[in-house]
Order: C-alpha cells, then sequence, then structure tokens
C-alpha cells in the first residue's frame, strides 16, 4: 500500500511537518521539553518547533501595535526573507494558528494566541528569574531568555514563578501573562505621544536592543520613574524631558527611543494600572 504523502495540498500541516519545515536555516531545529498546562489548557499539546514559537511571538507583538502583521514587517522583526515568511505564514494558516488575508497580513487565531502567551510566559519569567536570582543585568536578560525558552517546560517556568512570587511584569516592565493566559494590556500611551507639560510615569520599554537598554538606564529612563515632558521639537524631532521627582535637569530623547518607552499618567497607582 503506498505511503500517504504529508502536506498534501488541501490538508492542514500537522505540529510534526511545521517542526520538520522550518522557513530559514537561521531557526534552530531543538524542540522544547514537554509542557505542562495551565487550567484554559486541559490537554497538553505537542510541543511546537523554535521557527514556529518565533513566529507566533513575532506576530503576537506585531498586532500589539494595532494592526495586522505584515509579510514585511515579520521578516524584519524575525531577519528573515520575505518569501520564507510567506510559506510559514501560509503553514500557520492551515494549520489554525493565523488568520491571514492576501495584502492585509496575519492575525492569530485563538489558539494561535493561547500559544503565544504560553511562549511569552516563558519568555518573561525567565528575564526576571535571571534578572532577580542570578544577578543578569536587564539589557542581559533577553537575548538569554532567548535561547532558554525553547527549553523550558511550563513546569518548570511554574516553578520558578512561584519562587519569585508570582511578578506581575518583567525587568522591563512588559505584562508577564499569568498561567491561565490572560495579560495585561499593552494598549497606553508612549513618551512620544505625550503631550508638553504632562508628567507620567514609565511603565514599560521595548527590550530587543541591549544597546539601548544601557542608554537609556544611564539617562534614568527605568520603568517605574517618572517623567516630565518639556516639549516636542517639530517634525518628529527629540523629545525634551527632565526625569525624577523633583524633576532633574533637562535631557533629550530620539523620537524614535521615546516611540519605545510606555508610560501612564503619574497619579495611577501599581493597583490601578493592574487592574485596568
Amino acid at each position: 500500500m503506498k505511503k500517504e504523502e504529508k502536506g498534501r495540498p488541501g490538508k492542514p500541516l500537522e505540529r510534526a511537518e511545521l517542526d520538520a519545515s522550518p522557513p530559514s536555516d537561521i531557526h534552530s531545529s531543538r524542540r522544547p521539553l514537554q509542557n505542562v498546562t495551565g487550567p484554559v489548557m486541559s490537554e497538553t499539546p505537542p510541543a511546537l518547533s523554535r521557527s514556529v514559537e518565533d513566529y507566533l511571538k513575532a506576530i503576537y507583538s506585531l498586532e500589539e501595535q494595532g494592526d495586522a502583521a505584515s509579510t514585511s514587517a515579520i521578516a524584519r522583526a524575525l531577519a528573515v526573507q520575505p518569501g520564507s515568511v510567506s510559506g510559514m505564514v501560509k503553514r500557520l494558516a492551515e494549520s489554525g494558528f493565523v488568520e491571514h488575508e492576501r495584502y492585509r497580513g496575519a492575525r492569530l487565531t485563538d489558539e494561535g494566541r493561547r500559544e503565544a502567551l504560553r511562549i511569552i510566559r516563558r519568555h518573561r519569567i525567565l528575564e526576571t528569574y535571571l534578572s532577580e536570582r542570578l544577578g543578569f543585568s536587564w539589557d542581559d536578560v533577553h537575548e538569554e531568555a532567548e535561547r532558554l525558552e525553547h527549553a523550558a517546560s511550563d513546569r518548570l517556568i511554574d516553578r520558578m514563578a512561584t519562587a519569585l512570587k508570582n511578578p506581575s511584569h518583567d525587568p522591563h516592565g512588559a505584562p508577564i501573562p499569568t498561567r491561565a493566559g490572560l495579560v495585561e494590556s499593552t494598549t497606553r500611551l508612549t513618551l512620544a505621544e505625550t503631550e508638553a507639560g504632562i508628567k507620567v510615569r514609565i511603565r514599560a520599554v521595548q527590550d530587543d536592543d541591549s544597546e539601548r537598554l544601557r542608554y537609556m538606564e544611564a539617562r534614568g529612563l527605568l520603568p517605574g520613574v517618572l517623567v516630565t515632558v518639556d516639549q516636542h521639537a517639530p517634525f518628529n524631532g527629540p523629545v525634551s524631558v527632565r526625569v525624577g521627582d523633583p524633576p532633574g535637569a533637562k535631557q533629550t530623547v530620539g523620537h524614535e527611543l521615546a516611540r519605545r518607552i510606555r508610560v501612564s499618567p503619574a497619579d495611577e497607582t501599581e493597583e490601578q494600572d493592574e487592574e485596568a
């Protein structure tokens, strides 16, 4: 009897097939350890490949910015060729992880979002553990967590979370999804969008560039710090700010950097932040 071919047209790919056909050779084919699921996932799913996890996480991050994830945006986020992205997005759509419309981009399905949040929880718990228990600096933990997140089981992550007393945010201020897949909304203004004369509190910063994080740390631009916006230069120019309470000396923050800093009203408490 002729052996049935996998991945033939019209048949959604199984997880193992996704694992066996990474879109680019820059992705590791190493498989993670078996997961232990949370309350909303009653059955342990087969492990996904590193490349699939990276794609789901990248699409989730791009969706947080308000739009569907375009092929070019995913390619930039993962440093791969657009042609590779097109093939993988098609396979993810066939397997129920994303919905894709030509020229409109990809959006995660409910299943895709659950998987993305599972990976993000691993990453952010790892970052927090590396920072708080192992003494890594906040500009080093992202790359270390990137390497570890694909091998760590959910059981290990849960043990780390318990040891850390279930932190709500990682060292960069990003919210950590719960074991049940719940996560705080990140729809906040950026420093670049804050009007002049307003005092705000830094809530989170993007963590994908170590040099940028060291620059922000040297200037006191850290989660929890109060910042007063003095003025905006025209045409997407730099933002003049004063850091601290009372405000310190005036310093300038480039527009691109200011777009990477999420803020909230200065009088908003941490409890209000979590309820929101």
